[in-house]
């Protein structure tokens, strides 16, 4: 039942927002009492911790299966990038903003994480796309991968950006790009040059 409501939370807050959800939206939407959500968590915050923390190790094991597929490392990357858009497609505006913003702890502990699991995979990406010829080997990887972890983080940042759905997609497309080509062989470009062209929306 626990991981029940911790996927059932994890859609309507990202579709309806972290803030206006409350535990009688929840418990109505899964046909149960509130009373049986709070034989597993104490409070909203505890569980919005929890939900956020479930949902992120979801998303850590779908990266996994991704890069173990065997796509060459910009297609990885474009792959990725589309896992995350279909994950936050019913959402209007950022998760990491809402949590930032209404749940601070949370967002502190996420990022936290993020940075210890996303470096690693990017540092990856960036070994094997230097490997195949499509990134240029002279690339700094502990740098790049701070720039673009830097990059992917800001285009969250509400103080930059406007969000709904479509431009915060949009936005994460262009990083990705931005950061393909600052890196890129001339194979790499051309490849990154197929990838966009699959992906425009």
């Amino acid at each position: 039942m626990k991981e029940t409501i911790l996927k059932k939370a994890g859609e309507i807050f990202l579709k309806y927002g972290f803030k206006s959800v409350t535990m009688d939206d929840i418990a109505n939407d899964l046909g149960i009492s509130k009373k049986t959500i709070y034989k597993y968590f104490k409070n909203k915050v505890e569980l919005i911790d929890e939900t956020v923390s479930y949902f992120q190790t979801d998303m850590h094991k779908t990266i996994t299966t991704i890069c173990g597929v065997g796509h060459n490392a910009i297609q990885e990357n474009f792959e990725i990038k589309k896992m995350f858009r279909d994950m936050f497609k019913n959402s209007d505006d950022s998760p990491m903003y809402q949590l930032e913003k209404y749940y601070p702890k949370t967002f502190k502990k996420i990022i936290a994480n993020e940075f210890l699991v996303f470096k690693e995979c990017i540092t990856n990406n960036l070994e094997k796309g230097i490997q195949e010829g499509l990134y240029r080997t002279d690339v700094n990887l502990e740098l790049i991968t701070k720039f673009y972890l830097s990059l992917m983080l800001s285009v969250h940042d509400s103080n930059l950006y406007t969000y709904n759905k479509n431009t915060m997609n949009q936005l994460e497309l262009q990083a990705l790009e931005y950061h393909t080509r600052a890196i890129a062989t001339e194979k790499g470009l051309q490849i990154l040059q197929e990838q966009l062209e699959k992906n425009v929306n």
